[in-house]
């Protein structure tokens, strides 16, 4: 029996699908590729905008091109939000929501024993227990994932994640060093932290632990080299924190600083908790206390009531501290958000415009970090081949500038100090020292 998986939206969906697969192969599946023929084919699904939407709805009709008669599993936070709009595609047999995908492998084979579709999606806003998706084995050798926390409390006014996800709930401590030493033992590296708000991790649990007790605990791991950590709220960076901060020794120089707007209107009007002035004084304490310091982020265009001054604050703002990287999104409406019902709700003609100027904004900002470090050395954890250029393979600094280097003499998974010699469009070249 062969199963094939695709996965849209964050990391902790590709943890999910990684432990998700995992469970399968236990069961004496084959994974194969999603563009293969398979029995089964897994969609672990997004729903931050509508094209997430609308591209789960493509994948669940690619699968059952290539496999008319396979088994249709669609998992994760779309089949949360729209159990029945999920259930009603044509050729989905089983929908489970963001938990419960532990349960994933009995359900398939549930459905092909009994031809009944099943629908499995729990109320999360009254689940705050976390759910254990451990992974022993990983396909990818070079960097894993742990996730250590899910929900979100926050409710952004444009945002359906607390919905889909439910409250904050993180997996103990014990169990993180636990699974780090594992995959150290197993030769990885380099690690990520992921959870779907990190900086609340503990909130839930007992003592003092939260994300920094957690990355000073991962400091001490032999094996581990390098420590990320996905995209976190500026207001988690105290004096206090910071200066712990400063002190780690494998934590990369890298922090994707959630911003959204570059308007202090604005981002009232999304339920943000913080100013620009309290986001711009975090980067310059990042900058003035890490070198080589990457800071990068999200910015939301053509939210509602968004004006053309309110976006120019959000231009010149972006212009002025110079970030190294900027993901640019179109404001998409959330049914059952605040946001969805506000009445200035922006033309889509417009957020393209705004859209592209930034677009070409990061372009400037991003060729503009990177060539600072021309003639520099960083050692650069080499993942994968690359696709485009003959014996080339790529990998990351510990700034995540992403590096292509021409030998045929990396092996994926291996760190090796590399100059970088130019820039181009969205990454560097190097030569191996």
């Amino acid at each position: 029996m062969k199963v094939a998986f695709t996965t849209l939206g964050c990391r902790v969906n590709q943890y999910e699908t990684e432990a998700m697969s995992e469970k399968f192969t236990k069961a004496g599946y084959e994974i194969v590729d999603y563009e293969e023929y398979a029995d089964v084919y897994v969609i672990n699904t997004c729903t931050v905008t509508n094209m997430s939407d609308k591209k789960s709805r493509q994948m669940i009709g690619r699968g059952r091109r290539i496999n008319d008669n396979a088994v249709i599993a669609v998992v994760g936070c779309y089949s949360q939000i729209a159990p029945e709009a999920v259930a009603g595609i044509e050729g989905v047999d089983v929908v489970v929501g963001t938990r419960n995908k532990g349960d994933i492998v009995h359900l398939v084979q549930k459905y092909m024993n009994e031809k009944n579709q099943i629908v499995q999606v729990e109320d999360v806003l009254k689940n705050n227990v976390f759910e254990e998706l451990n992974i022993e084995q990983y396909r990818d050798r070079t960097r894993a994932f742990i996730k250590i926390q899910d929900g979100c409390n926050n409710f952004c006014s444009y945002c359906a994640i607390p919905y889909a996800r439910g409250a904050v709930c993180s997996k103990t401590p014990e169990k993180i060093i636990e699974e780090a030493k594992k995959l150290a033992s197993h030769g990885f590296k380099e690690i990520t932290l992921s959870g779907i708000q990190i900086s609340s991790y503990g909130v839930d649990i007992e003592g003092n632990w939260d994300l920094l007790a957690i990355l000073e605990e991962l400091d001490k791991i032999e094996g581990i080299e390098r420590v990320r950590i996905g995209s976190i709220s500026p207001k988690f960076f105290t004096e206090e924190r910071r200066n712990r901060i400063y002190n780690l020794k494998k934590l990369c120089p890298h922090f994707h600083l959630s911003l959204q707007s570059g308007c202090d209107v604005t981002l009232k009007r999304m339920n943000r908790h913080y100013t620009t002035e309290e986001y711009k004084s975090v980067v310059e304490g990042l900058r003035n206390n890490i070198k080589d310091v990457s800071i990068t982020t999200d910015i939301i265009v053509g939210f509602p009531g968004e004006t053309e001054e309110e976006f120019t604050s959000t231009y010149n703002f972006l212009k002025e501290i110079k970030l190294s990287k900027m993901h640019v999104f179109k404001y998409s409406p959330r049914e059952g958000t605040k946001a969805s019902s506000m009445k200035e709700q922006i033309h889509g003609n417009i957020k393209e415009e705004r859209s592209s100027k930034l677009i070409e904004l990061n372009k400037e900002l991003e060729k503009e970090f990177m060539s600072k470090f021309i003639n520099k050395t960083f050692p650069v954890l080499y993942e994968e081949k690359s696709k485009n250029k003959h014996s080339s393979c790529e990998g990351y600094t510990p700034n995540y500038i992403k590096v292509i280097c021409h030998s045929d003499k990396i092996v994926e998974g291996d760190i090796i100090n590399t100059t970088i010699v130019h820039v181009e469009e969205e990454h560097c070249v190097g030569n191996l020292i």
